[in-house]
């Protein structure tokens, strides 16, 4: 018995927040939660601490700059 996955909602890149989740930035740009984190030690993609627990978000024109879209 196989699992099929659902595909990817389709979403607007300029109806997002602005301030995206790990697992928002991760499926825009179809790589790990895992990679975004390296990449946010590593300076690419830095991240704003929010909470207690310290819980990373992503501005979303960063995001866009990263995806190469013009952000007008």
């Amino acid at each position: 018995m196989s699992v099929k996955s659902k595909p990817a909602p389709r979403v607007s890149l300029h109806d997002l927040p602005d301030l995206l989740t790990i697992r928002e930035v991760a499926g825009l740009l179809r790589v790990s939660s895992l990679t975004i984190k390296r990449w946010g030690k590593k300076g690419k993609l830095p991240a704003i601490r929010i909470n207690s627990r310290g819980d990373r978000r992503y501005k979303k024109e960063v995001v866009l700059r990263l995806l190469g879209v013009d952000n007008e």
